[in-house]
């Protein structure tokens, strides 16, 4: 009497069969934007992009510069989930102090690391 070991990746005539591995596939990300207006205060931004984002003292002024400059700046890139909860802490943050202040956010155009 002989015992065949059972081996699972193997079929009944002995053949190797090869398990599939999954691709994954990294989420899209989708950058986090402050909108210039002219009413909102330098400083109050400054404080939002340290809150929110946890950007230093430095880089939130660097940030807030450009925005005032260029009229919009990226906070942050984030997944979509992250990205949209950002933007409604952001604009409810802004609203409840009276700011018109606006955060938006949008697909980024390359990928980001």
């Amino acid at each position: 009497m002989s015992v065949k070991s059972h081996n699972s990746n193997t079929n009944q005539d002995d053949l190797a069969i090869q398990e599939a591995s999954p691709k994954l596939k990294l989420p899209r990300m989708y950058q986090v934007l402050l909108l210039n207006d002219d009413f909102t205060p330098m400083e109050f931004v400054v404080e939002l992009l340290e809150t929110f984002f946890f950007h230093s003292r430095s880089q939130a002024t660097d940030i807030m510069l450009k925005i005032h400059n260029e009229g919009k700046g990226i906070c942050g890139i984030y997944t979509q989930d992250v990205a949209a909860t950002k933007v409604d802490l952001v604009n409810r943050y802004s609203r409840d102090h009276q700011h018109p202040l606006r955060c938006i956010f949008e697909p980024c155009n390359h990928e980001e690391s």
